[in-house]
């Protein structure tokens, strides 16, 4: 760094090349050789010259700089070929070591074709360092009584730099008492002694500071200080001294413990131990003052010790000596007398006399808390005392004085433990003195808690909607109470109100825990037996007397797609097949049938459609799929066969949907009697399976047995009329009765194709009668739509009552159901 531009244009710069081939690729080594601390951008060599490459060259070969174990402190100028330094070289920092060579190596690489060029750049060192001292401070203590001649180390210093850069010799302030020698070391570095020239008097100088300066060879040469910082030891020839030998002192009474009186100060013109003083009470100092203040033996401080009373003493004479710790050991003595001042020193004191801790909330307007007395030791106007409440606004308690010293603390308000489950009360005591003294005193009063809360339910009213076919024992919901109440007061048991439903208990439907309010269902619930429940839950607390609420929970049973559509039109018997006898010759939209099905459940569940599962000639049939209507979508034709089969399913519209299923049996002939014209509607009235017994049911089978050896014989005279008409054999079977289901609707409808029988029987010339439908209503009548009969014909109607209430039939489009009004 103390080169100049000039110095650095003048350096020599060696290059040396040196070239081999190895494996086709040309390696080369080129050494070249610059000073530390070169500025940034300062240009090294040309590496494109020295090399003999073209500059151009540079960039197409994709030339870099690649530096060997070191940062990057170079690079190429790719344009012009020079390699310049991109950041300062600090030698001391590339070579720690005392060598006097310091290389930087470096790889120049080239690629299309591959090239690597060795560089050695080797670091000159310039005098960039001064000589540092490792201890800038050096402290030496000598005796006053130490002979001339003596010598003392001092620490050297050290220099980065080499060669002639490095520390040269040293150089010492003057002094009359001391001087340096110099001694070289094996390896060429400079050492210096401190020798003492004359003795030493720490009366006549007690510090000697000293400036120690090393200076190396370079040009311009650098320089490092260090202080050396001579202390003289002194012998024990002074005595401690006090600044007077009386000192007067005053002091408040009842001054708190531990506060300072004075601090003696005794001085002593020697050092070390022999200036090194102890403090120490003399023997005409009493006892009793030696009781009342203490000393530090170290410090000198004198401190109070006890309470200090201006009515048991005002003055006391205190007798202090001195001494230093020498091997011949000086002492010094001193008087203090100490005068003690009188002033308002006794705190008022407030006395609880009588407390009681705990009180109930509900307690009475009036009743006494605590007994408190007040007091002061001081006399006249100092001991004139009042007493008072802290934030007695907020509090509901009131002071009333009973006598001049006493005072009694009452309940003023109504208590309320679930507002404020505790009082701190606190006393102030204030005297009338200058300055005014104060004291305080706090008791801690605890409410105690009564049954005066019932329970509290979050709402009054509970709506649970539970899905039907429900587990038993299933959690419902939890109906927990608050009690801001305590123990026992608040410890709540939870009970279902009593209430009868159709001679059944709630208990016996639901249960509660008792003890965290958990509503549990006790059975499975039916919708279609049971919509909803309406109850209370009362839940009480424990206290005496006990107190409780009850909240109202409407249980709400939800319908759950779980009865199966059921087909009562066509009836037909289990696993039987229904079969229905048309003419061939009927028109477009004949009524073939009608299906109807009916769902146990409520709303979608309960909404039936229909549709063809399976049929023999899609083009001959159609399914309305509301109604359940079968019509002939064409008319029959000689192609057709004379048997159709066709597969109706009923599904419901619940999720899953459920699914019933009727196969009919459709046969075709050529004649057919005549069908009648007209309908007419039969109200027919039933009754509720309630009364009736066995002897009924037998009574009604033996009439329908009758009835059937009737029809039978009335069959076999038809036949033997001279011209009779040919049928087929399909005619004959159950043309003339259709049975309706026993299960759904508990009824049963007998009728008879005859021609002799009135009121019983009913004759008609058509191959296809239409179906009997039953249906219940609400107004428990059943309701019959048949074709009008001549000659007195009709139907013979059995009603069977039911055990179960009565169920609902859904209306369909076009239906041949009818409901009476």
């Amino acid at each position: 760094m103390a080169f100049s531009i000039a110095t650095l244009s003048t350096m020599c710069v060696t290059v040396l090349f040196v070239f081999s081939a190895m494996c086709g690729i040309a390696l080369s080594i080129s050494r070249y050789s610059i000073p530390e601390e070169m500025k940034e951008g300062s240009v090294v060599a040309n590496l494109a010259t020295d090399l003999g490459l073209d500059v151009r060259s540079l960039v197409t070969r994709k030339a870099k700089l690649d530096i060997i174990h070191s940062k990057k402190y170079l690079d190429i100028n790719k344009e012009t070929g020079e390699l310049y330094i991109l950041e300062k070289i600090d030698r001391e920092y590339i070579c720690s070591s005392k060598t006097t060579s310091c290389f930087l190596k470096m790889d120049v690489i080239f690629e299309n074709p591959i090239r690597i060029f060795n560089i050695e750049l080797e670091i000159m060192d310039i005098n960039d360092n001064a000589p540092v001292f490792r201890r800038e401070t050096m402290y030496l203590d000598i005796s006053e009584s130490t002979a001339p001649g003596e010598r003392f180390s001092l620490t050297n210093a050290v220099d980065a730099d080499v060669g002639a850069n490095s520390i040269k010799t040293y150089y010492l302030s003057k002094s009359k008492s001391f001087t340096i020698d110099i001694q070289t070391g094996s390896d060429g570095s400079k050492y210096v002694d401190l020798v003492l020239n004359s003795n030493l008097d720490r009366e006549e100088q007690a510090l000697h500071n000293l400036i120690l300066t090393a200076v190396d060879g370079g040009v311009p040469a650098r320089s490092g200080t260090a202080s050396i910082i001579v202390r003289v030891l002194d012998i024990n020839d002074n005595a401690p001294l006090f600044n007077q030998p009386i000192y007067t002192i005053n002091v408040t009474e009842n001054s708190p413990i531990g506060t300072l009186v004075m601090t003696l100060n005794a001085t002593d013109l020697d050092e070390g131990i022999n200036a090194d003083i102890i403090y120490s009470y003399t023997l005409y100092t009493s006892e009793k003052t030696q009781e009342k203040f203490s000393l530090n033996s170290n410090t000198g401080e004198v401190k109070v010790k006890d309470v200090i009373d201006f009515e048991e003493s005002q003055s006391f004479d205190i007798y202090i000596q001195a001494r230093d710790q020498g091997s011949n050991s000086l002492s010094g003595d001193c008087k203090i007398m100490l005068f003690v001042t009188d002033l308002n020193d006794n705190y008022p004191e407030v006395t609880i006399k009588s407390f009681k801790s705990t009180v109930n909330e509900d307690v009475d307007i009036g009743t006494l808390i605590a007994l408190i007395s007040i007091s002061d030791r001081d006399s006249g106007v100092n001991g004139e005392v009042e007493l008072s409440l802290n934030n007695q606004a907020t509090l509901p308690f009131a002071l009333n004085k009973s006598s001049p010293d006493y005072f009694a603390l009452l309940v003023s308000e109504t208590l309320d433990r679930e507002t404020i489950p505790r009082y701190e009360i606190t006393f102030i005591v204030k005297d009338k003195g200058t300055p005014c003294l104060s004291d305080n005193e706090t008791i801690t009063l605890e409410i105690l808690d009564v049954n005066d809360n019932a329970p509290i339910f979050p709402q009054s009213f509970y709506t649970i909607h539970v899905l039907e076919n429900n587990v038993p024992g299933a959690l419902l919901t939890s109906l927990s109470a608050f009690d801001p109440d305590l123990h026992e007061n608040q410890y709540l048991v939870y009970f279902i109100m009593e209430k009868e439903i159709i001679n059944t208990s709630m208990s016996m439907l639901f249960s509660i825990n008792p003890e965290n309010g958990n509503l549990y269902a006790l059975k499975t619930f039916d919708f279609e037996r049971e919509k909803e429940f309406l109850f209370h839950i009362e839940a009480r607390d424990s206290g005496l007397p006990p107190l409780s609420s009850n909240v109202t929970v409407h249980i709400i049973i939800l319908d759950q797609n779980d009865n199966t559509p059921l087909i009562v039109a066509p009836w037909r018997a289990q696993g039987s097949l229904i079969e229905e006898v048309i003419p061939r010759s009927i028109d477009k939209g004949f009524l073939v049938a009608k299906v109807i099905a009916i769902d146990a459940d409520s709303l979608q569940n309960s909404r039936v459609t229909y549709q063809l599962l399976q049929i023999s000639d899609s083009t001959l049939f159609s399914l309305d799929q509301y109604n359940g209507e079968i019509r002939t979508s064409r008319m029959f034709s000689y192609r057709d066969p004379r048997q159709q089969r066709l597969v109706v399913v009923a599904k419901d519209n619940g999720d899953p949907a459920l699914s019933a299923t009727v196969t009919i049996k459709i046969s075709t002939v050529e004649h057919m009697v005549t069908a009648f014209s007209e309908t007419t509607e039969v109200p027919l009235e039933y009754d509720l399976f309630t009364d009736l017994n066995l002897y009924l049911v037998i009574g009604l089978g033996s009439v329908s047995f009758l009835l059937l050896i009737t029809i039978l014989v009335v069959i076999v005279l038809k036949c033997q009329k001279p011209k009779p008409i040919k049928m087929p054999p399909a005619m004959n079977m159950n043309l003339n009765s259709l049975n309706r289901n026993s299960v759904i609707s508990r009824n049963s409808i007998i009728s008879q194709r005859s021609s002799t029988i009135a009121d019983s029987t009913l004759i008609s010339s058509d191959a296809y009668w239409y179906s009997l439908f039953l249906a219940e209503t609400r107004k428990g009548k059943v309701v019959v739509r048949q074709p009008v009969v001549p000659k007195g014909a009709g139907y013979f109607v059995s009603s069977i009552p039911r055990s179960g209430g009565p169920t609902e039939i859904s209306d369909s489009r076009a239906s041949t159901l009818q409901f009476s009004t």
